[in-house]
């Protein structure tokens, strides 16, 4: 009996991956890299629930929702105004994707 695992490569959208649409699954990766940059930073900060609410200007049930990526809740523009709260500019960079279709990416630096 052989025990060969099947292995998949992934197209690098894990939301693509779980059958969603081209155009949610973009969107949902791009909620999912900035709600993990802003865990990252509330983290790194050390803040309480209560501090990152005060802070980002919610209620502390909202940063529980955060903690959990439940991101069904935020657009892209309230997590980046929350990025801004947290002394982050970001930049929107428009740029030519050759002969394929453009995507959507977030580069931390």
């Amino acid at each position: 009996m052989s025990n060969k695992i099947k292995v998949e490569e992934g197209s690098g959208n894990i939301f693509k991956d779980m059958g969603f649409s081209d155009e949610v699954a973009e969107e949902e990766l791009l909620k999912a890299q900035l709600g993990a940059e802003i865990f990252r930073i509330l983290k790194e900060r050390k803040l309480t629930q209560i501090e990152a609410a005060k802070l980002l200007g919610v209620k502390q049930p909202e940063i529980s929702r955060l903690k959990a990526a439940k991101l069904s809740y935020y657009s892209v523009e309230r997590l980046m105004r929350f990025l801004n709260k947290l002394n982050r500019d970001i930049e929107i960079r428009i740029i030519p994707s050759e002969e394929r279709e453009g995507q959507q990416r977030v580069v931390v630096v």
